[in-house]
């Protein structure tokens, strides 16, 4: 059909532009002056007089080629809109926009189907270097979180490979909030990881003491700044490895630039979702967890929590608490001198508070997820304790924590935050749908390692309009509101084609590791009877 429209195009053009020459005194055979037209000249030296052309041939054959040029892309010249929205990425994404309007299947995407996670190496992509042969050791002490470490963990065998230097297996954060002085060995398999990245980086546990012994300065200690080009480890850190044999990366975390060459993208993979793997006391347990709730019911949702009193006080929003709230947050808030006076209202407009439990549980229900869906919440400190949690329990009384499912077994973890956080990692990553109140570390990585693993159904609020929703909902019906919020909520449910090449942190969006299924048209069809739907601000869309 495009090669059709593309044809008449072409057609009805040049018969347009030969009746607007014929009103303006040319025709087909008059003569056109060399000189007003001296691009029409022919450059080489003759005897005779070329034939002239008229500019309706040229003109129709420019057109007629155009609508060949179609028959090959599949689309029509006049699409220019279409072509500058998706000419960087023509893919299967693509494909699902037409669907937007058309019901949802809250539990998982008909889509995710057509797409497969991919990072086998390129043939250029050399093998790694050997530890005798490598421009130095690179030691990498990271910060934050657990997640937040992982990612420091990832960028940092990228940013070894870049600098051809072996590296040490990564020291984790003893000195931060969370105060976990666990080490890398127990919370990661650490033979794994160095067996599993062998062909892309050469890892060891330590320093040689052979080398240590030979250096005449301790490792040079250096901090990079945040989101660093490869570029400014090549200029600024190699020349000090060279020289020095051993250079320490302190504060690791986002070092590293979020836009690299697609084969290092796909080493941030192969670190991420296959080389960082849990302990195995760690694994079994968090699997058993997850059985638990499949025993329970045959799918269930992951509600991750951040709603802590220190990460409410840092966001400077308001959470209807009173004088009481005010206090208390404005005492914790005092410990970051360097915070500016936001307006609670301000950052609730623009999208940056996070949903109370409360919320959440309405907009899970204004979805349509049922009363007696089963829940597995993972939280740390939840401000309030019982009494904020109270709403999303009566609107969803199956709901169960870590401390509920493992009794005994959990005991000799709580001392470690870290190993806790990996165990609530694993039931997320395992659960049929995944849902967050928040756009921190964890809800970041989840995010990415599911949609790696096949667009598994992953809810993240669409905070910015739902604020608004939320603060009128007593003033509408149910219906109303439920059919605002699954307005407001699409593309936030995890869809395939949410995920655009350069759509914020590669953790999230790994695009360079997410491939294509062959498939055909007839699988992409959609209900065609289009209809109106109101969007979550109460404007009614036409399709």
């Amino acid at each position: 059909m495009a090669v059709a429209k593309a044809w008449r195009f072409s057609l009805i053009s040049a018969n347009k532009l030969a009746l607007f020459q014929s009103h303006n005194g040319y025709s087909s055979n008059s003569n056109i002056s060399d000189n007003k037209h001296p691009y029409w000249r022919s450059t080489a030296t003759t005897s005779f007089h070329r034939k002239k052309i008229s500019w309706s041939v040229v003109c129709g054959l420019m057109l007629f080629g155009l609508g060949l040029i179609s028959l090959f892309t599949g689309h029509v010249a006049s699409d220019l809109d279409w072509y500058s929205q998706h000419f960087a990425n023509p893919s299967f994404y693509s494909r699902l926009d037409g669907g937007r309007r058309e019901p949802i299947d809250i539990w998982k995407s008909k889509y995710s189907k057509y797409f497969y996670g991919c990072t086998e190496r390129g043939r250029r992509f050399a093998p790694s270097v050997r530890e005798q042969s490598s421009n130095g050791y690179l030691l990498i002490a990271t910060s934050g979180g657990l997640n937040q470490q992982r990612t420091g963990i990832t960028d940092a065998v990228v940013v070894a490979r870049i600098l051809n230097a072996t590296l040490v297996v990564p020291e984790l954060d003893r000195h931060s909030y969370w105060k976990d002085d666990s080490e890398f060995i127990n919370i990661f398999d650490v033979d794994w990881f160095i067996s599993s990245l062998a062909k892309d980086v050469t890892i060891v546990k330590r320093v040689p003491d052979k080398v240590m012994r030979s250096m005449e300065k301790p490792p040079y200690t250096m901090r990079v700044p945040r989101k660093s080009a490869p570029e400014y480890y090549l200029d600024q850190v190699l020349p000090l490895l060279l020289r020095r044999r051993v250079v320490q990366l302190t504060k690791f975390d986002y070092r590293l630039a979020n836009n690299l060459d697609e084969e290092l993208q796909k080493l941030r993979c192969r670190v991420n979702y296959h080389a960082l793997r849990f302990t195995k006391p760690i694994q079994e347990l968090g699997q058993g967890l997850a059985l638990r709730m499949r025993e329970m019911a045959k799918r269930f949702i992951a509600v991750h929590l951040r709603f802590e009193p220190d990460m409410l006080a840092f966001s400077g929003c308001y959470y209807g608490g009173g004088e009481k709230e005010r206090y208390e947050l404005g005492e914790i808030r005092k410990r970051w001198a360097t915070l500016p006076d936001l307006s609670p209202e301000g950052e609730r407009k623009r999208g940056k508070c996070p949903l109370t439990p409360h919320e959440v549980g309405l907009m899970l229900r204004a979805l349509g997820f049922a009363n007696d869906t089963y829940l597995y919440v993972a939280s740390g400190e939840i401000y309030g304790g019982e009494e904020t949690l109270r709403p999303l329990r009566e609107l969803f009384p199956n709901f169960y924590t870590k401390e509920m499912l493992a009794n005994e077994e959990l005991k000799p973890l709580l001392p470690f935050s870290s190993r806790l956080a990996a165990i609530d990692y694993i039931v997320c990553d395992e659960s049929d749908v995944f849902v967050t109140n928040n756009n921190g570390n964890m809800a970041k990585i989840l995010a990415g390692r599911r949609r790696y693993m096949g667009h598994k159904r992953t809810i993240r609020p669409n905070a910015k309009k739902l604020s608004a929703l939320f603060m009128a909902r007593q003033k509408m019906e149910w219906d109303t509101f439920a059919r605002k919020v699954k307005s407001c909520q699409r593309g936030f449910m995890g869809e395939p084609d949410e995920m655009r090449p350069g759509r914020g942190e590669f953790h999230e969006y790994p695009y360079s590791c997410v491939c294509e299924k062959p498939f055909n048209d007839d699988d992409t069809s959609y209900n065609e009877n289009h209809h109106t739907e109101t969007s979550c601000h109460g404007i009614r869309n036409e399709d």
